[in-house]
This record gives C-alpha cells, structure tokens and sequence, in this order.
C-alpha cells in the first residue's frame, strides 16, 4: 500500500489513555470514537477538529503502552489518520493495530527527529521506503502476514477472504 498525507508528530510514551481517554468507554459508535483521539495528549489541542482524513502519525518510544482495549488504534484510524510510524511500540497496541487494520511501522530515532508536524510524507507499506520533503528514509517494513492482515482491512477480513 502506498499512502501520503500530512504529519502530526508526538513524543514518547504516548499511552491508550492518552489516546483514548477512559471516559470514552461507553461509545460504541467508532466514528464518534474517532472525535476524542489523542484528547488526553499534553499540548495537543482541537486535534479531531484539526486533523484531516489520510492524515499520518509519528511517535517516539513506546507508543501506545496502557491497557489492551482495541478502542486506542480504533480511535486513531476513525479521526483520520491513516498510519502511525513511531520509534517502538506497545506489543499488545501493535497487534491490535495490525488486527484493526491501522497500517503501523517502527521506524528509528534519525527518521524520527528528521520529521517536523506538517511534513508531507509518503509511505510504501510493503518496502518500508518513506519521503519526506524531498529525503528518503527506511521504516522497518511489516512481515509478509502482518501486511497482508492490512491490505485486506484487518485480522477479521483476513480471515474471512483468504482463510475460509
């Protein structure tokens, strides 16, 4: 898969409930999820009314740390980011992603702190290859069934489409 869109950068130690606040919990409705992403990160504010769709998150270490709910990487990709790129993450925050169908890559500290909140980024999901205002970085691609679980939209599509 091939994406582009615009940065929203953030630090370390981004963790679910920063993302998803618990006071959400309640919500069942993924798009009205979507409106609260990221409303419990210091220094971020109107993010669901500032964020466009195909919009791309970087983060440093350990991205999404906290609790084991799948409503975190729902919450991201119903705002509108289509991918999150950060240093490392939180096992079980990656696996839900992959399963959700969020497009996620690891990526290390030089590309990192080469990308700036608005950069237009281009991402090839399959080779791990990024541009970001005219440069070339690697993000450590995904293994063979963790990008194909995202091409087909996630772990239940998946299942359905090629296992069944």
């Amino acid at each position: 898969m091939k994406l582009s869109g615009n940065v929203w950068k953030f630090g370390d130690d981004i963790d679910t409930d920063q993302i998803y606040p618990g006071k959400y919990l309640p919500l069942t409705d993924k798009k009205e999820m979507g409106t609260h992403a990221f409303e419990g990160v210091p220094d971020i504010k109107d993010f669901s009314a500032k964020v466009r769709s195909g919009d791309i998150a970087i983060a440093g270490r350990n991205f999404g740390s906290g609790s084991s709910r799948e409503h975190a990487p729902i919450a991201i990709r119903e705002s509108g980011i289509q991918a999150v790129l950060a240093i490392s993450f939180s096992r079980i925050f990656y696996r839900n992603a992959i399963n959700i169908g969020l497009p996620i890559m690891e990526i290390d500290i030089d590309t990192y702190n080469s990308i700036t909140q608005g950069d237009k980024i281009e991402i090839d999901t399959e080779t791990g290859e990024l541009r970001v205002n005219g440069k070339s970085f690697k993000a450590f691609p995904l293994s063979g069934l963790e990008h194909d679980i995202l091409v087909h939209n996630g772990l239940i599509n998946y299942i359905k489409e090629v296992m069944l």
